[in-house]
């Protein structure tokens, strides 16, 4: 393991999108000066957790050099089914939050094995398990999911800690800080040294002696339970729908990019994913204060794809550049 060399140093670059959150919450501010205050601010960070933590789970996957489309339909299984088994029994609540982690862990764990041991590509993969998953709900629900959450279930995502000047601090936001900070610790550890290895060249990390299946596996795993957890505040904040978690894995990968992870592995940091989906989370708030539709989003999010690719491509190709070689023919007098 000592062998693995620490490529997590290569995980600068991670200012920019600071930079650019900070110049999107003072762009809001401008607009409405409101939000700045404690709980404007907290209901928006309330509303971006689900994607950040998505985008946690989505860094594990992404960093490791795959892809994980399957985190959005993942969402809208996990709250049609609470719903459906709950249907507003308290005492159901825990016996089902279990059951989704133990679900999240399957789709987690039928991801990485397929990828990893069939060598299927990641991509065909988990776009499989999005169409899979997304035709098990139609034809349970018939497009009409039915069934109540209970208010114990809903609790994480709609309530918080009451503060003493009034208000409170919403558990949404608790455990999105509590999943940043879980994550920037795990990517410190010698997993995530060898997850960032894996990425960044997984033959050289197999030579070295980095069990790269069961590490690519595992990050398919983190990735689905992210969703878990996300699904579990979505359902809460915004009850039960079977479109709950339509696009949430290409707004994920859209944060994750702008982070400055880099499609195709081996860079990234994950805490940059994290401010990456307030970005977004931002950003459409800023064109929704501006009074843009909605329906431009995903052209948004394709547009932020699209860039910060190209500009992280262009980074790497000036830091792979070979030096000039003078040209050793004679030059005429």
């Amino acid at each position: 393991m000592k062998a693995v060399p620490n490529v997590l140093q290569r995980a600068g670059g991670a200012a920019p999108v600071f930079a650019v959150l900070l110049a999107l919450l003072v762009a809001i501010a401008v607009v409405n000066p409101n939000f700045l205050e404690p709980a404007s601010f907290l209901a928006f960070l309330k509303r971006a957790a689900p994607l950040a933590i998505l985008a946690a789970g989505q860094y594990f996957v992404i960093v490791s050099g795959e892809f994980d489309l399957s985190v959005g339909s993942l969402v809208t299984v996990q709250v049609v089914v609470a719903a459906r088994l709950i249907d507003g029994d308290e005492s159901a609540t825990l016996p089902v939050v279990v059951l989704l982690l133990a679900l999240g862990l399957l789709v987690g764990l039928v991801n990485g094995l397929i990828t990893t041991r069939l060598y299927v590509p990641s991509f065909v993969t988990t776009l499989g398990m999005l169409l899979v998953l997304s035709g098990a709900v139609f034809l349970w629900t018939g497009g009409a999911p039915r069934g109540s959450l209970s208010e114990a279930f809903r609790a994480a995502g709609r309530h918080g800690v009451p503060l003493p000047g009034g208000g409170e601090l919403p558990w949404s936001v608790l455990i999105l800080v509590a999943v940043a900070a879980g994550t920037a610790v795990l990517m410190r550890s010698a997993w995530g040294h060898t997850l960032v290895a894996t990425g960044d060249n997984d033959r050289a990390a197999a030579l070295a002696g980095v069990p790269v299946a069961r590490v690519r596996t595992t990050a398919f795993v983190l990735s689905a339970l992210a969703a878990t957890v996300a699904a579990i505040l979505l359902g809460g904040f915004a009850g039960v729908s079977a479109q709950v978690g339509e696009g949430l894995e290409f707004a994920a990968i859209t944060a994750v990019v702008l982070g400055g992870t880099v499609l195709g592995g081996g860079r990234g940091n994950v805490l940059a994913a994290v401010a990456g989906a307030l970005v977004v989370e931002a950003l459409f708030t800023l064109l929704n204060l501006l009074g843009v539709a909605g329906a431009l989003e995903s052209t948004v999010q394709g547009v932020i794809i699209i860039a910060a690719v190209a500009y992280a491509a262009r980074r790497a190709g000036h830091r792979r550049r070979p030096p000039a070689v003078p040209d050793p023919s004679p030059q005429p007098a």
